[in-house]
């Protein structure tokens, strides 16, 4: 038992850092607890693994849980204006994944709030019943490495922020055959102030 606790020391030892190896879940406290649950299995294309009348747990994956929603009946409204979490964002696949999510859930009466190119990313941004922000997003690139390389570029310096986009437009512009790197490549439009909030 020594041997393998010394191997283990060892191992993080060579390695200088221990991190995690993913993100497990999200948990929100509500006074809403039935609709924020019902929101993010619609959103997310998920299931509701367990429920009681104080907490419920979905997944959408190979993972126990994912989110998780506690009921909180006497919780107030926060003020959205101050420090705090800004989103949450989840990766799609591909193009074809987040455009069949979008038409999913405007079909359900869910719409984006915000449809942004960030460079790295191509993003559709919701809100969730407590107005928590939501983001769907795909990766723009083929690398992590490519990604990151071009968060040092002259154009993501110039405009950190991206460029906004009409999700209806897009997906026209998928179904007619416009090829995927040409939809994900953000246009230049100078610098760009900040986001809403």
């Amino acid at each position: 038992m020594v041997l393998e606790d010394t191997a283990v020391r060892e191992t993080v030892a060579e390695r200088r850092k221990v991190a995690p190896t993913k993100l497990a879940h999200i948990v929100f406290r509500t006074a809403a607890k039935q609709p924020m649950l019902d929101w993010y299995r619609e959103v997310l294309d998920g299931e509701i693994v367990f429920d009681n009348a104080f907490i419920g747990f979905i997944t959408y994956d190979d993972e126990h849980h994912r989110v998780a929603v506690i009921q909180m009946p006497d919780i107030a409204t926060p003020e959205r204006v101050g420090p705090g979490l800004h989103h949450i964002a989840f990766t799609y696949a591909n193009l074809d994944d987040l455009l069949h999510t979008y038409e999913r859930l405007r079909e359900s009466g869910i719409k984006p709030a915000w449809c942004i190119n960030h460079g790295p990313t191509t993003s559709m941004y919701y809100s969730d019943p407590d107005d928590n922000k939501v983001e769907l997003q795909i990766d723009n690139f083929p690398s992590m490495a490519e990604a990151t390389a071009w968060l040092h570029s002259p154009a993501f310096a110039e405009n950190p922020i991206g460029v906004d986009f009409d999700p209806e437009k897009l997906l026209a512009d998928y179904r007619r055959g416009v090829p995927e790197a040409e939809l994900k490549k953000r246009p230049n439009i100078g610098p760009r102030g900040l986001p809403p909030r």
